[in-house]
């Protein structure tokens, strides 16, 4: 899945995320246009990466302002794929989400995928470019969680607007396609509260977390000729976490289904 010659935008690139996408497509020769809200976490990606000049943009931009991303895109010129993986997680439930809150999420998590790929579209078919979208999605946009309820209503928005996006510029051979990453070996976890790494770990059913590569492996797939008739699809990488299910009591375990459901996971997946 070579990507030589091919220039990628990836958003959110010093997350753990982005910079496991950048080392990915890095290796596989492409040409790379990285933007984060944090200039020092961009030059330590760049740092890591060690790459010629020619080959590594670096580009500051705040994903809640509309101005900035419309900068992003002015600065950046047509590229071949772009992946849309900055999404912030403010644990916060009805009774603790401020509008303030709810409106950065929104803007972060769907309305920045929606207009980076309203403008890099527009460049694309003005080019005659075919190129490809991955969205990064959750499991959080199929299972609700008491304690991160505006993600996941930004996480269900996203998968609907990957489809409708997908739908729309079928016709110009841009595809748009997502991928729902579960918990990771280095996921930020400073923010999470005592035991919710273990938790969550003990919840996945292939009975660990995911490895370094495995997310990015699916977006190089969806990204690449090999995956030239998939767009509008969500894939889950996450060990089976998304999967709805019940839990079976002892008495259930030796043949009778317990009638006691299991509790849907309340993190992120």
């Amino acid at each position: 899945m070579s990507f030589a010659a091919k220039t990628v935008v990836i958003t959110g690139a010093a997350g753990i995320y982005g910079r496991q996408f950048s080392r990915a497509f890095a290796r596989e020769g492409a040409r790379l246009v990285l933007t984060d809200r944090k200039p020092a976490g961009l030059n330590a990606v760049a740092r890591e990466l060690a790459l010629p000049a020619e080959r590594v943009r670096l580009i500051p931009a705040d994903l809640t302002d509309d101005a900035s991303i419309a900068g992003f895109v002015a600065a950046t010129g047509c590229p071949d794929i772009v992946i849309c993986n900055a999404g912030i997680y403010p644990f916060g439930g009805l009774l603790d989400t401020s509008t303030a809150m709810w409106d950065e999420i929104m803007a972060v998590n769907l309305k920045a995928p929606f207009l980076l790929t309203q403008g890099f579209a527009r460049k694309m078919i003005d080019n005659d470019v075919k190129g490809s979208f991955v969205c990064i999605g959750s499991g959080a946009a199929h299972v609700l969680r008491t304690n991160g309820l505006a993600y996941c209503v930004s996480k269900r928005g996203l998968d609907w607007l990957v489809k409708g996006m997908a739908l729309e510029l079928a016709r110009w051979g841009i595809r748009v396609n997502a991928v729902e990453p579960g918990l990771a070996v280095g996921s930020a976890n400073a923010s999470f509260p005592p035991g919710y790494v273990e938790s969550m770990s003990s919840r996945i059913p292939l009975g660990r977390m995911g490895g370094e590569n495995e997310a990015s492996d699916a977006v190089l797939f969806l990204c690449s000729d090999k995956a030239s008739y998939i767009t509008g699809a969500a894939i889950p990488v996450d060990g089976g976490s998304a999967i709805p299910r019940r839990a079976l009591s002892p008495v259930g375990q030796k043949g009778v289904v317990s009638q006691q459901k299991e509790s849907t996971p309340k993190e992120p997946t």
